[in-house]
């Protein structure tokens, strides 16, 4: 899957919502194989938006307290016991809830049965937690559920939850700090600082995300000959453009009889080359999905 900008264009927006969810069934019930590809727009319309400052004052009133009003907190300079405070609450909330999801759910009904495979940005492992294969799910950006060593001494990663749990209960809400310094991660190998296995900089630990993007890349390349692959992309703008919206057109741009579905309410636009194969979605993936159920309901 080379990443390669292909020019776009704008394209004419469907009709209607009932529209595109009409020619998003008739695309899905010719697939033989689906991937879905997600990023950062799909959780947010899951209920887990980073810029929900409301939701931020909740959960980290002292951050709040100090003016930041948005989960994204790289280059932020907290000290070290409140960057892990934050990195504690915020995990724990994003990767370690419970509750299914329902989008996802809704999202995992549609697909069904059909031969598939999930390509995310998102390191929330909501996939996974809903019903999807966690063997079929490529996650390239890392996993909340890990933790790594910042140096890297090693190319290991380690299980965030015995980490978290320490730091937690160390963790002073009303002031943001975790007040025990010995409940700070440190690598288990070399002493050194760690940082959730999430990709922010050359010092990220990518093996073991590695093999299931191999895995990803050969189904791909086995299609059968007659079948047709529907790549059905959620949530995936400019923030990261290489990560996920350029390779997916780019499956599509070299996959005989592929088609291409971009779900998104800022940025629906497909590449002009794709032509009819692409259809662009300018809604949320909620609404897409409440439209596609009464597709279903009166055929």
């Amino acid at each position: 899957m080379t990443v390669q900008n292909g020019a776009t264009d704008d394209v004419t927006s469907p009709a209607s919502l009932p529209a595109a969810a009409g020619t998003l069934r008739t695309w899905l019930d010719e697939a033989d194989r689906v991937l879905v590809a997600a990023g950062a727009g799909l959780s947010a319309a899951a209920g887990y938006d980073y810029g929900d400052s409301a939701r931020l004052k909740e959960l980290l009133p002292a951050l709040y307290g100090l003016g930041l009003r948005s989960r994204y907190l790289l280059g932020v300079p907290l000290p070290t016991d409140m960057m892990w405070g934050y990195w504690a609450v915020h995990i724990d909330d994003i990767r370690f809830g419970v509750e299914p999801n329902p989008l996802y759910r809704r999202l995992r009904s549609l697909v069904g049965d059909r031969d598939h495979w999930v390509m995310t940005s998102n390191v929330d492992a909501l996939f996974a937690r809903n019903g999807f294969a966690p063997d079929r799910v490529f996650t390239p950006q890392g996993d909340y559920g890990r933790l790594q060593c910042t140096v890297p001494c090693v190319q290991e990663t380690w299980p965030a939850r015995p980490f978290l749990d320490r730091v937690l209960a160390a963790y002073d809400r009303e002031t943001g700090r975790v007040a025990d310094p010995a409940a700070l991660p440190v690598c288990p190998n070399c002493g050194a600082d760690m940082f959730p296995n999430v990709r922010v900089g050359p010092e990220f630990v990518d093996a073991g995300h590695m093999p299931a993007g191999d895995r990803l890349s050969r189904w791909l390349g086995e299609s059968p000959g007659t079948a047709r692959l529907l790549v059905l992309e959620i949530g995936a703008g400019f923030n990261t453009p290489g990560v996920i919206r350029w390779p997916m057109e780019n499956v599509v741009r070299h996959t005989p009889g592929a088609r291409l579905v971009r779900v998104n309410p800022d940025h629906p636009e497909v590449p002009a080359d794709l032509g009819h194969r692409a259809l662009a979605v300018p809604f949320g993936a909620d609404l897409l999905l409440d439209a596609l159920a009464a597709v279903s309901l009166n055929p």
